[in-house]
């Protein structure tokens, strides 16, 4: 971007977004706007953003099955209840992100998360409710398709895993 325009930096975690101010100074970064959120309220941080956003990027909270190989014992602290919580935080968050989109913008959606109830059938579900929004492909040097998105695995891509897809709302 070059720092032209703006970069607003969101989060429920006041310590995670504190970081965010020297992370990107030292990037050269100057355009970075971080707002806290309010859970189950976040909209609210965003009255002059409704409908504005050329391009919104949701990084969901998720069960981080993707990161397995690396962080092992985290599978023994993934539990049912914790999915159906995550992909409720997920479908809110998919929620106020598109409601931030301007019409012809774009969201991109990712989890670090091999399930397809975060992944892909997440997006399935959102495109379901929303007919004004439709996938776009994406061409990523690494991953394969997987629903309207791309998946990478550590087995194929020597990545974490990840789900991502690119859509659009209509004009």
């Amino acid at each position: 971007m070059a720092n032209q325009g703006v970069l607003l930096a969101s989060d429920t975690d006041r310590a995670r977004l504190s970081r965010l101010a020297p992370r990107a100074a030292r990037a050269g970064a100057t355009i970075v706007e971080p707002r806290l959120l309010n859970p189950g309220h976040e909209l609210d941080a965003f009255p002059d953003w409704i409908a504005t956003a050329d391009c919104v990027l949701i990084d969901a909270p998720c069960s981080g099955t993707g990161t397995w190989r690396r962080n092992p014992e985290a599978r023994w602290r993934l539990t049912p209840d914790r999915i159906d919580r995550l992909v409720e935080a997920q479908r809110q968050v998919l929620t106020v992100g598109a409601d931030l989109v301007k019409p012809g913008g774009t969201l991109i959606y990712i989890v670090c998360s091999l399930l397809d109830e975060e992944g892909a059938g997440q997006i399935d579900l959102f495109l379901a409710a929303r007919p004004d929004w439709h996938a776009s492909p994406l061409d990523l040097p690494a991953g394969r398709p997987h629903g309207v998105g791309i998946r990478l695995t550590p087995a194929h891509d020597a990545t974490d895993g990840f789900f991502v897809a690119r859509l659009r709302r209509a004009c």
